[in-house]
């Protein structure tokens, strides 16, 4: 199939469009739904507006009383904005003390540490709401902004991998000049290691942004909320739902994420292609 392909180049860009179209239809439609009337969103599957309804965006962001859109907004670049500060800080300096340091247990903590990543969330979502509990945490930001600076396993074997790609000559230089091992971490290491900051700072903000369930369960009080438990706010069982206002908060909500990968796209191609992640 692929010698086919390389003989009509014209099929390859032919299937390359049509898969193009078919993973961003999802989103043309989202965003041709929010600039539709509630009436014409279900009853037509064509992507242009018979008439432009760009009051959904007004009235979605001013949908809930007392609560405007851009409070969930501020809550969730909050939250999202300390999860990719407490990643960078805790996982670079745990993968560094890993890779770049011989030290005794290293290699059960780190198979310690790995086997972490084969544990689902949710089968330690009871124990962990039992300790934030008893700190008195629940219905706050902490249980969200907290566990982010004691590391992730997952960003941690990320770093690791990048981190074993770096030449040992560089600590060793570094130690003639000089630098101690948190110097050495500082001004060495971090600098080299920007690429793979960049994809654990893009993976974390889209995961934190984008999560639900923890905030569900930590967050009782909606001034609180973050952006999927505002949008979750639109579906009413008593009322009708402004479908046209939720699609509109949910095009806006997409912004964030959109310059985040612009803006680090090279950084985050080349993180995962030297980090060595797959799939």
């Amino acid at each position: 199939m692929m010698a086919r392909l390389a003989r009509f180049p014209w099929l390859t860009h032919l299937l390359l469009i049509s898969l193009t179209v078919l993973m961003i239809y999802p989103l043309l439609w989202l965003v041709s739904s929010s600039l539709k009337p509630n009436t014409e969103i279900f009853s037509t599957v064509s992507l242009i507006p018979s008439k432009l309804q760009l009051d959904n965006y007004v009235k979605g962001w001013n949908a809930m009383p007392r609560m405007p859109f851009s409070l969930f907004l501020r809550n969730s670049l909050f939250v999202s904005s300390m999860a990719v500060l407490g990643n960078l800080f805790s996982c670079t300096l745990v993968a560094y003390g890993f890779t770049r340091i011989n030290f005794r247990f290293k290699g059960p903590l780190m198979a310690l540490l790995l086997a972490t990543m084969m544990l689902p969330h949710q089968a330690v979502l009871v124990p962990q709401y039992i300790v934030f509990k008893n700190l008195d945490w629940v219905n706050t930001f902490k249980p969200l902004v907290v566990p982010p600076f004691l590391g992730s396993a997952f960003f941690i074997f990320l770093m690791m991998q990048f981190m074993r790609g770096l030449p040992k000559e560089l600590d060793e230089s570094a130690e003639i000049d000089g630098c101690n091992r948190c110097q050495t971490y500082y001004r060495i290491i971090l600098p080299l290691c920007k690429p793979a900051m960049a994809t654990v700072a893009i993976f974390a903000f889209l995961w934190s942004w984008e999560a639900f369930l923890d905030p569900v369960v930590y967050l009782g009080s909606p001034k609180l909320f973050t952006v999927p438990l505002g949008l979750r706010l639109f579906l009413d069982n008593t009322a009708a739902v402004s479908w046209g206002g939720l699609f509109a908060m949910s095009a806006v909500s997409l912004v964030p994420n959109l310059i985040l990968f612009l803006t680090g796209q090279r950084y985050f191609v080349e993180g995962i292609t030297t980090s060595g992640l797959k799939g």
